[in-house]
């Protein structure tokens, strides 16, 4: 882990984000989160609510990721220590969302009357959407972890 500067904030800046652990994580985020609202943009809707909600989290956790990602290079987060709660209430929250859209999107895919290509395009968003949900809890996770080690 990174040591504190001087406002206590253990988050790295600058290019140190892409060989620290774990902003690096937020790459994986933002693939395959994006990878989630492409496919479920692109295939066929069933279940219009739940499909709406997918999209919502998928295109928020990506857009709030790419955010983050920018701004902690720009080393934002050495204004305040207040950064490294935000980081753990960001991710634990994304991690909850994308939890509930994995498993929505698997029930749909599994109930719908999907055949063929639209059949595959579906279940490659699911599969997406719970290796998004596994790298947003271990983030969320070493995120406290920091959180508590810097406190």
């Amino acid at each position: 882990m990174s040591s504190p500067d001087d406002t206590g904030s253990t988050i790295p800046s600058g290019c140190s984000v892409f060989v620290s652990f774990p902003e690096l994580l937020m790459l994986g985020e933002f693939v395959f989160g994006g990878l989630v609202w492409i496919l479920v943009a692109s295939a066929r809707v069933a279940f219009v609510y739940d499909q709406g909600w997918v999209m919502f989290v998928s295109v928020f956790c990506f857009v709030i990721t790419t955010v983050l990602f920018i701004l902690y290079m720009l080393g934002v987060q050495r204004c305040s220590s207040g950064w490294t709660v935000v980081d753990v209430f960001y991710h634990f929250i994304a991690a909850v969302f994308y939890l509930s859209i994995a498993v929505l999107q698997a029930r749909d895919t599994r109930g719908g009357l999907y055949y063929g290509k639209t059949y595959r395009i579906n279940i490659a968003a699911t599969v997406f959407a719970f290796v998004a949900t596994l790298l947003y809890t271990i983030h969320a996770i070493s995120s406290i972890v920091r959180w508590k080690t810097s406190s």
